[in-house]
C-alpha cells in the first residue's frame, strides 16, 4: 500500500486490518525520523539511528529503503519473513520507489503481490491534511506537497488506485478486494 505522506494511509491500514478473517500482518517500517508524539517503538516504526540504519543497508536487510526528508525509511526483511512464516498476509506500507523495489523481487521470486494506491479526493484536501499534523516546518509540507504530486503521476503502477474520500467506503473497499485476490489465489 503507497500513497502520497498525509493521505491517510496509515487510517486507512489500520480499519483494513480490523478484519481478523483476512489473517493480514503489518510490516513495521524502519526509519531514523524520531517518532512523533504518541508513536512508539516497534509499534508505528523501529526507530533507528542513520548508522544503525546503514549498517543494515550494507547487510542486505531491508527489503527496500529510501531517503525523505532528511531521514532513511525501510523494511526489515528478517521482519517480514518471520511474518510470512507465521502464515500471515503480509502488508507494507511504503512508498512508491519501495513498492516498486519490492514488487519487481516478488516478480523475480513469483510471490504474488497485490498493491494499492491510495488517493486523496484533490490536491487541496492533502495539503489540508498535511498542514492538519501541525508537526512539520514549511518546508517540509512544501517537500511533502511537491513530492506527492510526483507520486500520485505513478499511480497507475499499482493494480488498485483507491481515492480515500471516505475511510469506512476506502477500507470496506480494500477488504473486499483482499477477499476477491486470496480467493483467486486459492483457487
Amino acid at each position: 500500500m503507497s500513497g502520497p505522506s498525509g493521505v491517510g494511509k496509515g487510517t486507512v491500514r489500520q480499519k483494513v486490518m480490523e478484519d481478523e478473517t483476512l489473517n493480514l500482518a503489518y510490516s513495521i517500517s524502519m526509519t531514523t525520523r524520531g517518532p512523533r508524539a504518541g508513536e512508539e517503538n516497534g509499534r508505528e516504526y523501529f526507530f533507528v539511528t542513520k548508522e544503525e540504519f546503514e549498517k543494515n543497508i550494507k547487510e542486505g536487510n531491508l527489503l527496500e529503503y529510501n531517503f525523505f526528508v532528511s531521514n532513511y525509511y525501510g523494511t526489515p526483511k528478517s521482519y517480514v519473513d518471520q511474518l510470512r512464516n507465521e502464515g500471515k498476509n503480509v502488508l507494507l506500507e511504503i512508498d512508491v520507489n519501495g513498492a516498486k523495489t519490492v514488487m519487481a523481487k516478488c516478480k523475480e521470486i513469483g510471490d504474488d503481490v497485490v498493491s494499492f494506491f491510495i488517493l486523496p479526493p484533490s490536491m487541496q484536501a492533502l495539503e489540508n491534511r498535511i498542514r492538519g499534523r501541525r508537526s512539520e516546518p514549511e518546508d517540509v509540507i512544501q517537500e511533502r506537497l511537491s513530492k506527492a504530486a510526483a507520486e500520485i503521476d505513478q499511480s497507475s503502477n499499482y493494480k488498485y488506485p483507491v481515492v480515500n474520500d471516505n475511510l469506512e467506503e476506502t477500507a470496506k473497499l480494500i477488504r473486499d478486494i483482499i477477499v476477491k485476490e486470496s480467493n483467486k489465489n486459492s483457487d
